[in-house]
């Protein structure tokens, strides 16, 4: 009697798919000062070139809207809150420091 042994078929491997990660970004500013400004053009020069189509800015004024700084406790402007992904994150400044707000962000390690 000869028995036959099998191998286990081989499981089928499908192709991954690479999940996107969509940053969702608050910026806090009080009007249009010099440093409010001056954070929001760095922080949409960053998101082009390291978040390529992967990010949401949300600009709230506080001079317009005082009360939305008690949902994040914001103590000072300007303030980037990284809101998604998990965990939150808060950056205070104007956002010169490209290589502070990389590591922020955790697009770069320290």
């Amino acid at each position: 009697m000869t028995t036959k042994t099998t191998k286990p078929a081989a499981p089928k491997t499908r192709p991954t798919k690479v999940k996107s990660v969509t940053y969702t970004l608050r910026l806090y500013i009080a009007g249009k000062t010099p440093k409010s400004v001056a954070a929001l053009e760095n922080l949409q020069k960053m998101c082009a070139e390291h978040l390529a189509g992967q990010y949401k800015i949300q600009v709230v004024d506080l001079l317009e809207n005082p009360q939305l700084a008690r949902g994040d406790q914001i103590l000072a402007i300007p303030t980037l809150v990284r809101k998604l992904p998990l965990p939150v994150r808060k950056i205070i400044g104007d956002l010169s420091n490209t290589e502070r707000v990389l590591v922020g962000l955790d697009l770069r390690t320290q």
